[in-house]
């Protein structure tokens, strides 16, 4: 089993008052399971995958198996990521539940159609037919930064598909300018006359594998102990993204997308969203977050009628795959205490 601290409220958030929190004493008390998990392999790779065809577009999806009684886990990535971000947890996982992991139009290996809308209430719709036409529901549903947000947007609309929610680090607002919330410093250059030019050339010529070390330095709290298999498959998944034309326009419109949703007011709100959420929630953030900050995660989670805090220390924007074990332990206790009625 994975050895991680247990931090008391204190320690996991310190930049909060004892008097600011609200009168809910078990926020951050989440069970963690002991059900027997299986071992990380150190060859891992990506799940097997194929294409489904949903609501008149195709998509890519990678499966585990599970249990064939089992419910469902699906799996939704984040800003530039793609199934295989979930490779690691759904391992952990395949003992409970089935697995589908989805890359969303524009991303993983899902082309996008001519026209695409890439805004979240669009991609929502897309998580919401996919559903349906696995038949499997409700299912555990799972979401990552962006895909987190879109989860939670889903587990609002239509509970009726979502047995439980797990959020990790979900791109709730957060719009501070910080250059370290860049991959590479030089793309706050790039669009800048005279030297715009001779970043985006720079840029430009580095490798796959420089791309994706960059990529895991700026999502993982520790980069050095990123596993060799983990970073081949990144270094893979970039330099086939590479080849697909219609990679960068989509990741670009995804980004706008995000932003404005950020920007959104009232009932639009992120905010306002995560508090029509009923379903058992668990929010899962790492305090090493350079993407989306853990000073967003109390509130999160207090907005969420049915929500619980988990905040991990040394850990980054993906914690499915930096702790694993500890999210499927803690994701496991959850569905337990649902199912029992004490969550």
């Amino acid at each position: 089993m994975e050895k991680i601290a247990v931090l008391s409220q204190s320690e996991r958030m310190p930049f909060l008052h004892t008097a600011s929190l609200p009168a809910r004493p078990q926020l951050t008390r989440v069970p963690f399971s002991t059900f027997p998990l299986p071992p990380v392999p150190d060859a891992m790779r990506p799940w097997p995958g194929r294409e489904l065809e949903v609501g008149g577009i195709t998509l890519h999806v990678r499966e585990t198996p599970g249990p064939a009684d089992a419910p469902t886990a699906l799996y939704v990535h984040g800003l530039g990521g793609a199934a295989t971000n979930w490779t690691e947890l759904a391992g952990q996982l395949a003992g409970s539940v089935r697995g589908i992991a989805v890359d969303l139009p524009g991303f993983g290996r899902s082309k996008p159609a001519p026209g695409t809308d890439f805004s979240l209430p669009a991609q929502t719709e897309v998580v919401r037919k996919l559903i349906l036409e696995l038949d499997r529901g409700p299912v555990h549903l799972f979401g990552n930064s962006m895909g987190g947000a879109i989860s939670m947007m889903l587990a609002a609309a239509h509970p009726e598909l979502v047995r439980t929610l797990t959020l990790v680090s979900p791109a709730m607002p957060d719009l501070r300018p910080d250059v370290r919330r860049l991959a590479d410093p030089r793309f706050a250059l790039a669009l800048i006359p005279v030297v715009g030019k001779p970043m985006r050339e720079s840029v430009a010529k580095m490798t796959a594998k420089q791309r994706a070390q960059q990529l895991l330095g700026l999502c993982f709290a520790e980069p050095t102990k990123v596993s060799d298999a983990r970073i081949d498959m990144a270094i893979a998944e970039y330099a086939e993204r590479t080849q697909m034309p219609w990679a960068g326009p989509a990741l670009s419109a995804s980004t706008l997308a995000l932003f404005r949703a950020w920007c959104a007011a009232g009932a639009q709100s992120l905010w306002s969203v995560a508090r029509r959420v009923r379903v058992p929630s668990l929010v899962v953030w790492g305090n090493q977050d350079r993407l989306v900050s853990v000073r967003k995660a109390p509130r999160t989670a207090e907005l969420l009628a049915r929500g619980r805090l988990l905040v991990l220390p040394r850990t980054g924007h993906v914690a499915q795959m930096e702790r694993p074990a500890t999210v499927a332990r803690a994701t496991l206790g959850m569905w337990d205490a649902a199912a029992a009625g004490t969550w």
